[in-house]
């Protein structure tokens, strides 16, 4: 991954590696798998737009529209395509956690949490002023956390309405239900 990527997405990348595993163990979640996930979860990020549209349909990968109208999103979806067909991944767990890890989606497996959650709030990450309290909680409660990070991604967000996929919408909504009841239980 070094030689694929410029200086700043690898330490990027080492940061979510590093803290993928560091949730995997606080977690008891595959170890491996959250190192693997969290090195290759970025591995389509730099390849230009047009070239992941062209990836894209060489390996059948189906585009939504809106990916289409948003190319930024897409390097989740070819990523995990490029860890199998690239570098050989073969774990359907881990190609899932590269796949979801920009959007989120409802109902994540524990390790799409621990990669979602990780490439949030990796030690390099430092323009969210909430970030000490979300690394906090993540090593407590990894839905609380996913639906804290998709709150604040949502609330950045709605100031371009046209910028937010339904998937991650339909995550936040998932996790706030989960969020509201634990909630509730606690009163």
């Amino acid at each position: 991954m070094q030689k694929a990527m410029d200086g700043k997405r690898y330490l990027h990348t080492a940061g979510v590696r590093y803290t993928a595993a560091a949730l995997a163990m606080a977690h008891g979640s595959d170890l491996a798998a959250a190192q693997t996930a969290g090195l290759l979860h970025d591995c389509a990020k730099q390849i230009p737009d047009d070239e992941k549209i062209k990836l894209c349909k060489k390996y059948h990968v189906d585009v939504p529209a809106f990916e289409r109208e948003h190319p930024f999103l897409i390097h989740a979806r070819l990523g995990a395509v490029l860890a199998k067909e690239k570098y050989g991944v073969t774990d359907p767990a881990v190609l899932s956690a590269i796949r979801w890890h920009t959007t989120g989606r409802a109902g994540m497996t524990q390790l799409e949490q621990i990669i979602f959650i990780a490439d949030y709030i990796e030690p390099g990450r430092n323009k969210v002023a909430e970030l000490p309290y979300f690394r906090r909680i993540a090593f407590e409660d990894l839905d609380e956390t996913c639906y804290l990070i998709l709150q604040n991604m949502l609330a950045y967000l709605d100031s371009k309405e046209d910028d937010i996929d339904e998937t991650t919408r339909f995550a936040y909504d998932y996790y706030r239900t989960l969020h509201e009841k634990a909630a509730g239980a606690d009163a």
